[in-house]
Formats: C-alpha cells, sequence, structure tokens
C-alpha cells in the first residue's frame, strides 16, 4: 500500500497528503526485478513507477496541491508523473539548438554551491546576475529548495525537468516578477512555453485563488502579456544562463524574445498592497 502522509518518501512507503491511502505495489522490493534494477541505476535517489502508480501519484499529488498550492514537493511529484510528452518535446528542442544541446552534454545545476554570489553582488544594476541575486535576496528565496527528481524514468527527461526546476527563479528575473500571487503570470508564461501539464493547471487554477485587483490586473495586463512571451520566446531551457550573468537583462530578454513586463511588480510594492487588501477586508 502507498500511504499518503506529510512527512516525505520513505521506501516502500510514499507519502503525498495527511489521512489519504492509495493501494499499489511497494515501489521497492527485497528481490527486486531485472527491470527494476535497471531502473535503480537510471540516476541517484530515482523510484522506478509502474503505469497504474504514476496515475495514483498524479491523482494524489494533484489533490494535495489543490488543497495547498504551496505544497512544492506535491506540485513536483505532479509534475514528474504527468509530463513524458512535454518533457520529450522539451529535450528534442534543447538537442536542436545549439546551447541547449551543451546543456544536455555538461549537465550544469543552480545551486549555491556552484552560484559564485560574491561575484553577482559586484556586477552593476540592470545585469542578469545582479538582478537574479536581488531577486534571490527581496523573496528570501534560495535555489537549494528544487526538489531532486524521483519519478522520471528516462535519465536525461529527469535533468530536463530537473533543470526546468532550477530555471524558474530566472524566469522571475527575466519576467520581472517577485514570488507573490501574481506569480501565476509566470505559470501562463510556463504553460504556454513548456506545455507541462502541471503548468497549465496552475496557470488555469491559479486565478482562482487571486483578488479581484489583482485578477483584474492579470487579465487585462499580465495574463495576456505571458502568453505571448511564452509562445514566442526561443525555450528557455536551452539557455546556458551560468554564462550569462554579466550580460544586461535588457539585452538578454531581447534575446529570448520576451518583452519587459507592462508593469513593475516588486514585492516589497506587492507586500503593501496585499497589506492594503487586508485591511480593507477587516
Amino acid at each position: 500500500m502507498f500511504r499518503i502522509s506529510t512527512c516525505g518518501v520513505l521506501p516502500n512507503v510514499l507519502v503525498i497528503c495527511n489521512g489519504m491511502t492509495v493501494g499499489a505495489a511497494p515501489f521497492r522490493q527485497q528481490h527486486s526485478s531485472p527491470l527494476e534494477s535497471q531502473y535503480d541505476r537510471l540516476y541517484p535517489g530515482h523510484i522506478p513507477t509502474n503505469p497504474i502508480q504514476k496515475a495514483l501519484l498524479a491523482v494524489g499529488s494533484g489533490l494535495a496541491a489543490l488543497q495547498n498550492p504551496y505544497r512544492h514537493d506535491m506540485v513536483a511529484v505532479l509534475g514528474e508523473t504527468t509530463g513524458h510528452l512535454a518533457l520529450v518535446r522539451l529535450r528534442d528542442q534543447m538537442k536542436n539548438d545549439p546551447e541547449g544541446s551543451t546543456i544536455l552534454r555538461e549537465r550544469p545545476r543552480i545551486r549555491l554551491s556552484t552560484l559564485d554570489l560574491a561575484h553577482m553582488a559586484t556586477l552593476p544594476d540592470g545585469s542578469f546576475g545582479r538582478e537574479y541575486l536581488r531577486f534571490l535576496e527581496e523573496n528570501r528565496v534560495t535555489p537549494d529548495s528544487r526538489a531532486d527528481v524521483k519519478f522520471v524514468d528516462n535519465e536525461e527527461l529527469a535533468y530536463v525537468i530537473q533543470r526546468y526546476r532550477e530555471v524558474h527563479d530566472l524566469l522571475h528575473t527575466l519576467l520581472g516578477m517577485p514570488t507573490n500571487m501574481l506569480e501565476v503570470a509566470v505559470k501562463w508564461f510556463e504553460a504556454a512555453q513548456t506545455g507541462l501539464p502541471m503548468c497549465v493547471l496552475g496557470a488555469t487554477l491559479g486565478p482562482l485563488r487571486l483578488s479581484s485587483s489583482r485578477l483584474q490586473t492579470l487579465a487585462t495586463s499580465l495574463g495576456p502579456w505571458a502568453l505571448r512571451s511564452g509562445r514566442r520566446a526561443r525555450c528557455v531551457l536551452s539557455i546556458f544562463y551560468e554564462r550569462r550573468w554579466d550580460q544586461s537583462l535588457e539585452e538578454l530578454r531581447e534575446e529570448l524574445d520576451i518583452e519587459p513586463p507592462p508593469l513593475v511588480v516588486t514585492a516589497t510594492k506587492e507586500k503593501a498592497a496585499a497589506n492594503a487588501e487586508t485591511e480593507l477586508v477587516s
């Protein structure tokens, strides 16, 4: 049985959300089959699953994510169990791009251990590296918060979705969007750009949690801009961002064919707006 709870993934128990149990065979048996042994060697942390198990995982993680959209672990499981076709398309786009194929070959990771934050701090305002560092500081986020892939049964596709997760904060910088309720604009961009079902789900259901003022901003300004930019931009996974820190943000947007945001939204401004809405309600 897969027991769904909030504690993480155990060797023979899949943990997703409180109070839900899904029946299936355990991930790992004492005597694994040759196919399971082959899957076990795909990449560190990989957990082999069959189609039925993936379907159960998708349903359980989807329900948990709907209940609490901030359960990033559940969003991660949903992405891994539903995104195969989109990941194949993204992988092929990367292979057909000189920079993207280099990324697939070298497999860079965006982690605190691989970033030179001291160097980024010396870069001029407006440079991609300096603005990314500013985003991390203002929103109090870290690239190390991205979960490792577990349920993708293809090593190359596993790297593609890992890369997607690790460039997510870079997309915030490219799009000029902080991590707040208007993050749904980033999901609209990602849905149009990647076609990943979890992004489409987030883009569809995210607006339901917005206030009327934010919803109007999304519908009339940020949403159309995000969809338009996502459809026509170069594949954002095919950019070797680690070699672009010195490049100006404006120049990088032009290269990727991403329009500047129609309005400037900072973490400080959005927090003030949220506080004002709270006062009006109370």
